[in-house]
C-alpha cells in the first residue's frame, strides 16, 4: 500500500512522536509499502513533506495514498482531532476513531467511565485549580502521583512523598492541562498488554515494566536501558490471564478499534487494577506494544500490515452506513 505516516504534532510529545514514527516507516518499507512521512509542526501545527506544504482535499487522502498512519502522541493528535479531520475529509485512517481517541486521552473521563462500570482501579481523584491539597491528602493518602488529564509519556507527573510537595506537583501539572488526576501510588508491579483488532481484538501476552529508575517516568520510558520489559510477567498464569481478559473488556467498553495499549497495576500478586488506555502507544526502540506482540509470534512487520488491514476494514464498515 502507499501509506502516509503523520508525524510530530503540536503536543508536548512531539519529539516522541517523530521517534515512533521513524520506526514505523521503517516497518513498513521493510515490509514492501511505499511510504510518505507527513510531519505536523510543533509551534505552528502545519502540515508538510520533505518542506514541502501538504494541501488536505475532501475525498483525496494526501498524496494519493490508501491510508494514513497518525503516530502522533497527545493533544492534537491522539485525542480525536486528527481523527475527526480525516473522517471530514473522508480518508481511511488506522487507529481509533474520534470517540474513543477522546475518551482514552480525558483520563478523567476514562476513569469515571470505568468506575461506572466497577472496572477495578486506583483510587484517584480529579481536579482543577483550587482543590485543597490537605483534603487530596485525607482523602487518598500518601504517597500520591499527580498527571495531567491529558497528556502521556509522563511529561507532567509528579511523584508527591510528603504533604508539602502537593502543591508544587499541582501546579506543575496545570502548566499542561486544566484538569490533574491525584491517585494513591499502587504497590506491586506495573504490567502491559497490548491489544489490536476491530470487533474481535485479540490481546498480546502482557510484560512486566522493569524501570531502572525510582518510577516509571520519561527518562525511564525513553532512554535505552532505562528500563526492561519482562515478557511475559512474573506472575501466576490466572492473573496473566486476567490481565489480558481486562485488555479486551477495557478496549471494548470504549469502542476502541485499530489498537491500544492497556496498563496495569498488580497489587499482592492477584490484583489486578486498570490504569489506563493508550490508542497510540510508542513504537520507539524501547516501547513495549510492538515487542508484546513480538513475544506473541507476530513480528513488527506483519503487525503493521494488520494495522493497516484493520484501518481499511473499519473504513469500509462505516461508509456501508449512510449517515
Amino acid at each position: 500500500m502507499r501509506v502516509a505516516v503523520l508525524a510530530g504534532g503540536r503536543s508536548s510529545e512531539h519529539e516522541v512522536s517523530l521517534s515512533s514514527a521513524a520506526a514505523v516507516r521503517q516497518g513498513l518499507e521493510e515490509g514492501g509499502h511505499d511510504v510518505v512521512t507527513i510531519e505536523i509542526g510543533r509551534e505552528d501545527g502545519r502540515w508538510s513533506s520533505l518542506g514541502e506544504p501538504v494541501t488536505l482535499d475532501p475525498g483525496r487522502s494526501p498524496f494519493d495514498v490508501d491510508i494514513v498512519f497518525p503516530v502522533l502522541h497527545g493533544p492534537f493528535g491522539e485525542d480525536g482531532t486528527v481523527q475527526g479531520l480525516l473522517e471530514t475529509i473522508d480518508v481511511p485512517y488506522v487507529g481509533a476513531g474520534v470517540l474513543a481517541s477522546a475518551l482514552c486521552m480525558d483520563k478523567a473521563l476514562f476513569k469515571d467511565l470505568m468506575a461506572s462500570r466497577g472496572v477495578p482501579q486506583v483510587e484517584y481523584a480529579a481536579v482543577r485549580e483550587g482543590a485543597d491539597p490537605a483534603e487530596l491528602v485525607k482523602r487518598l493518602g500518601l504517597p500520591l502521583f499527580v498527571k495531567p488529564a491529558r497528556l502521556g509519556s509522563s511529561v507532567g507527573i509528579s511523584k508527591v512523598g510528603i504533604a508539602e510537595e502537593l502543591p508544587a506537583a499541582l501546579a506543575l501539572s496545570f502548566a499542561h492541562d486544566p484538569v490533574a488526576i491525584v491517585e494513591r501510588m499502587a504497590t506491586g508491579i506495573e504490567v502491559e498488554c497490548s491489544v489490536i483488532g476491530n470487533r474481535e481484538p485479540l490481546a498480546s501476552s502482557p510484560g512486566e515494566i522493569v524501570a531502572h529508575a525510582d518510577w516509571y517516568d520519561y527518562e525511564a520510558k525513553y532512554t535505552p536501558g532505562g528500563m526492561e520489559l519482562i515478557v511475559p510477567p512474573r506472575l501466576a498464569d490466572g492473573v496473566i490471564e486476567r490481565v489480558r481478559e481486562l485488555a479486551v473488556e477495557v478496549y471494548r467498553s470504549v469502542d476502541c478499534s485499530g489498537f491500544a495499549r492497556a496498563d496495569f497495576f498488580v497489587e499482592d500478586g492477584e490484583r489486578v487494577l486498570v490504569n489506563e488506555l493508550n490508542t497510540i502507544p510508542g513504537f520507539t526502540q524501547t516501547s513495549g506494544f510492538p515487542k508484546m506482540f513480538a513475544a506473541s509470534g507476530l513480528p513488527f512487520s506483519e503487525l503493521l500490515d494488520r494495522l493497516l488491514e484493520l484501518g481499511l476494514e473499519r473504513y469500509r464498515e462505516e461508509r456501508a452506513y449512510r449517515f
